[in-house]
C-alpha cells in the first residue's frame, strides 16, 4: 500500500486514518489508497476466482486505487505478506489465521503476526480427499502406502492434511510418495497415473477436482466424524460433500470443514476497509458468479470464529447493519 512513499508520508497516512473517528468517506481519504493488492491462491483453486471478483468490486468503489490480484501459495504466504505490508486484503483458512496470530513456527509463522486485522468470515473450505478409482482406495485407512499430494508446502491445504492424517493415525512416512503441489499440478499427475490420491482443502465444486472427475474415475474418500473430532481443534467441524458435487460421486460423503476469512492489516485506512467490506456484501451475486463456494458467504456468519481483532473499518460496517454493538 505504501510503495514509493517516504516514512513521513507513510506515518501521516496512518495517523490520518486513526484520527478520522467518524470514518467519513471523504475524497481525500479515498485518494490516499493508491494500491489494493488482493492476495489469493493457486489459479485452479477457489481463492483466485473469488479474488478476481473482489478486485472488480473494489475497483468500482475505490476508483483512484490500482487494484491487482496476486496468485500465491494461499493461507500462510498470504498472512506473512499482509504482515509485511505487501498486500491489503487476503483470503485465508481459519486455522492458519489462528496459527499466525499466535506465532506457530511449525505452521510457518516465526513470530505472532499482530498487524493482522479481520475483515469477514466467509465460506467454508471442505477437506476433499480424492483418489483414482484404479488405486483401490475406498477408506482413509487405505491411503497407507499410496502416492499422495498434500498441497503446496505450508499452505492451508498442507496444514489441513497434516492435521487430518494425524487424526486418522497416519503420517507422511506412511506413504510411498508425498508431493507438495498446487491443485492443478496434483490433478495432472493423477491423470498421468503418477499419483494415487490428492488432498485439497477448498470450496465445494473446486475446478481442479471437477476437471479430474471428468478425466478419470474417482473415489471421494470419507473423513468420518470421529476422525474430525480427534483433530482437537474447534476450527475443524464435521461436514458433508453432497452427492453429485463431482462426476461419479453418487453418495453424500462425510468430511471436515474449516471456515475461511478475509483479512487485512492495521496499516490499511479504516475508510478503505469499510468500503471493501460493505461493497462485498452488496455484490454477493458477483462473488457467486465467480464461484459457487461464495453461496456460503453471509453477513450473519461474518463476525464469528476469528481469533484476530477486527479492523475498525469492518467494525463500522457491522455496527451499521446491527451485527456489532
Amino acid at each position: 500500500m505504501f510503495k514509493n512513499q517516504t516514512p513521513i508520508a507513510r506515518r501521516s497516512v496512518v495517523l490520518g486514518a486513526v484520527g478520522a473517528a467518524s470514518l467519513a468517506l471523504t475524497p481525500l481519504a479515498r485518494a490516499q489508497q493508491k494500491f489494493v493488492n488482493v492476495l489469493t491462491g493457486g489459479q485452479s483453486g477457489v481463492y483466485y476466482p473469488l479474488g478476481v471478483a473482489l478486485s472488480q468490486i473494489y475497483a468500482k468503489v475505490l476508483p483512484d486505487a490500482k487494484v491487482t490480484v496476486q496468485s500465491t501459495k494461499a493461507s500462510a504466504e498470504n498472512l506473512n505478506l499482509l504482515q509485511a505490508g505487501r498486500g491489503e486484503i487476503a483470503l485465508t483458512l481459519g486455522d492458519a489465521l489462528s496459527d499466525a496470530w499466535n506465532g506457530d513456527k511449525e505452521a510457518g509463522f516465526n513470530t505472532p503476526l499482530k498487524k493482522l486485522r479481520a475483515v469477514a468470515g466467509v465460506y467454508a473450505n471442505y477437506i476433499q480427499i480424492v483418489a483414482n478409482a484404479e488405486s483401490g482406495i475406498k477408506t482413509i485407512a487405505d491411503l497407507k502406502g499410496k502416492r499422495i499430494s498434500v498441497g503446496a508446502p505450508k499452505s492451508g491445504t498442507e496444514l489441513n492434511a497434516r492435521a487430518i492424517l494425524k487424526a486418522a493415525g497416519l503420517s507422511y512416512s506412511d506413504f510411498a510418495k508425498v508431493e507438495y503441489l498446487a491443485f492443478g499440478e496434483s490433478v495432472e499427475l493423477m491423470k498421468n497415473r503418477q499419483l494415487d490420491v490428492t488432498l485439497q482443502s477448498a470450496g465445494l465444486g473446486v475446478a481442479s477436482i471437477r476437471d479430474l472427475s471428468t478425466s478419470i474415475k474417482i473415489v471421494v474418500v470419507a473423513i468420518p466424524a470421529d476422525v474430525v473430532a480427534k483433530v482437537g481443534d474447534a476450527a475443524y467441524q464435521p461436514a458433508t460433500i453432497p452427492a453429485n458435487t463431482y462426476t461419479g460421486q453418487t453418495a453424500d460423503t462425510p468430511t471436515a470443514a474449516i471456515k475461511n476469512f478475509l483479512v487485512s492489516h492495521e496499516g490499511v485506512p479504516a475508510e478503505v476497509v469499510y468500503l471493501m467490506t460493505k461493497s462485498m456484501f452488496e455484490n454477493l451475486d458477483t462473488m457467486v458468479a465467480a464461484h459457487a463456494a461464495a453461496k456460503g458467504i453471509s453477513k450473519e456468519g461474518a463476525t464469528t470464529g476469528t481469533p484476530v481483532t477486527f479492523h475498525p473499518g469492518a467494525e463500522k460496517y457491522y455496527r451499521e447493519v446491527g451485527l456489532m454493538k
